[in-house]
């Protein structure tokens, strides 16, 4: 396939995407544009029904009225100089002349002879119309005579109904001659009119389509007009919510539409303020711990060797510390070996926060890792260790050991022994799972044991440390690309699990070149124990 050919795909199925998404049922543009179809449709079949009602009626009462004019002045005209018992021929050839009056309608008169008996003459002939065509409820209405009172002036009424028959309409109407006669019956074609009002009907059905198209086509430009700015408005939006702060709308108009671009402008130009105030303070409060961490060094790395000397003199024979003031000297100290670790802490925090922390990788046997880690630190008759030689993994060995001697420092300290140490491989991840055998961590501390400074309080003594291990391990973790979950295990104790892509140099070649401030603490023995606690 050539590249022409790949492109101008690309661009049918973005095309395609693009209509889609405006055509969506949950669109606006569409549910504008299915309102405005639905009154224009409604107006239009309203319009064209009434229009259609009132014509037809229009149309066939003047039919009808003219037929039936002309078919009473016949009757009373022809029929009406027959003798009171007319023959069969005189009916027959009276009918013919009545049918060829200028409605053109058939005639059927129906008399009684001299000799009694019920004679017919049709226009059409023997084959024509005749009394089976009449419906029979209009056979009686003619034949039955009326009492004579003042309202009634007369016996015989002239009576018409309309029929259909093969989907042809008929007016069929009879009448009976005053006093006696023959009785006649009419029958009239309503096809043309019919014809007249098919066409009728097609044209305003024609009217009503080509109306709701164009109702169609006002309510899309209508839509154009009303959504581009609301469409404005949410691209506007999205690039805000993508942290572009500069993002502006131009205004134009004094609608209400105007008015929301004047507010999202006024929104985003507080916003920004107040972002750039708060990343200012940030940097300023990021400035400020580390200066300090490496004001306090200086001062520290001299009373970290006096504390040093003290420290001999305490451990060596016959020393010439006063007993009385032993405790005091133990408790400075821990305490500065403390805020040695503190400061080393808040160092390591810095560097995490102004992006300056960088990985140096090596390929390390993970297994290996952990028995270095666990051995300098002296934790080997506290620790088991299920790991197979040979899991290999990209990482940087400085900080892997940071993570390892935190998080099995925390299950030595807040857990309870035996510490589990267990290793896998899968999915180019390797996982390193620390369990303790402790009562596990509560449920309302799980969320916070890798927040900052958080220690659990409230369900254990005071803790040395200073709440920062757990966090430091999981920005090591975060900066391989890796993570560090941690949970209650169903047969007692808590696990946090840490994983590990198995080759970290995509994410190194990423980070810029040159940190010369990226080592962090080294992992110190205790490094992991002041790290946030279970109960």
């Amino acid at each position: 396939m050539t590249q022409e050919h790949q492109g101008g795909l690309r661009g049918w199925a973005a095309a395609r995407k693009g209509v889609w998404s405006r055509l969506r049922l949950t669109s606006l543009r569409l549910r504008l544009v299915v309102v405005f179809g639905l009154v224009a449709l409604t107006a239009a079949v309203s319009a064209s029904g009434i229009a259609y009602w009132l014509n037809r009626e229009a149309v066939l009462t003047r039919a009808q009225d003219a037929v039936l004019r002309d078919f009473e002045q016949e009757m009373q005209n022809r029929a009406g100089s027959l003798p009171e018992h007319p023959t069969q021929d005189e009916l027959q050839h009276t009918a013919g002349q009545m049918a060829n009056s200028s409605q053109r309608f058939s005639v059927l008169l129906v008399a009684e002879n001299a000799d009694g008996e019920t004679v017919y003459g049709s226009s059409g002939g023997l084959g024509g119309f005749s009394l089976t065509d009449v419906p029979e409820s209009l056979r009686k209405a003619v034949t039955k005579e009326q009492k004579v009172t003042s309202a009634n002036k007369y016996p015989y009424h002239l009576y018409w109904q309309r029929t259909v028959e093969g989907d042809t309409p008929y007016l069929v109407a009879g009448t009976r001659l005053i006093g006696g006669g023959p009785t006649g019956y009419m029958l009239k074609s309503l096809e043309p009119e019919a014809k007249d009002l098919n066409s009728l009907a097609w044209s305003l059905g024609i009217a009503t389509g080509l109306a709701l198209i164009g109702s169609a086509l006002l309510a899309q430009a209508l839509a154009t007009t009303v959504l581009k700015p609301v469409h404005r408005l949410g691209v506007a939006a999205r690039r805000l919510g993508e942290g572009k702060l500069d993002t502006r709308l131009r205004v134009s108009g004094t609608d209400e539409l105007a008015d929301l671009s004047r507010t999202f402008n006024s929104a985003a130009e507080a916003l920004e303020k107040r972002v750039a105030d708060m990343a200012g303070r940030e940097a300023a409060s990021r400035r400020f711990v580390a200066d300090m961490s490496h004001e306090l060094r200086t001062p520290l790395t001299a009373i970290t060797a006096v504390t040093e000397v003290l420290e001999e003199e305490l451990e060596s024979e016959g020393g010439g510390i006063d007993p009385m003031i032993e405790p005091a000297v133990r408790l400075v100290v821990s305490e500065t070996r403390r805020l040695n670790d503190l400061v080393e802490n808040l160092m390591e925090v810095t560097r995490f926060d102004a992006g300056t922390a960088r990985l140096v990788l090596d390929d390390v046997d993970v297994a290996d890792q952990i028995t270095a880690c666990i051995d300098a630190r002296a934790w080997l008759d506290a620790v088991e260790l299920d790991a197979e030689r040979g899991i290999h993994a990209r990482l940087d060995p400085r900080r892997l050991d940071v993570i390892l001697a935190n998080l099995i420092g925390n299950a030595l300290k807040h857990g309870g022994s035996p510490v589990r140490v267990s290793v896998t491989a899968a999915d180019d991840e390797v996982v390193i799972a620390v369990r303790d055998h402790g009562p596990g961590i509560p449920e309302d501390v799980l969320p916070h044991v890798f927040d900052r400074f958080y220690k659990a309080s409230a369900s254990r003594p005071r803790s040395e440390g200073s709440g920062l291990g757990l966090s430091i391990a999981l920005e090591n973790a975060h900066i391989h690309g890796g993570d560090i979950t941690a949970a209650n295990s169903p047969e007692g104790g808590a696990v946090f699990t840490l994983r590990l892509p198995q080759d970290a140099s995509t994410l190194a070649e990423l980070d810029s070149e040159g940190s010369g401030d990226a080592e962090g603490s080294a992992g110190d023995e205790g490094k992991g124990k002041d790290a946030k606690g279970q109960a």
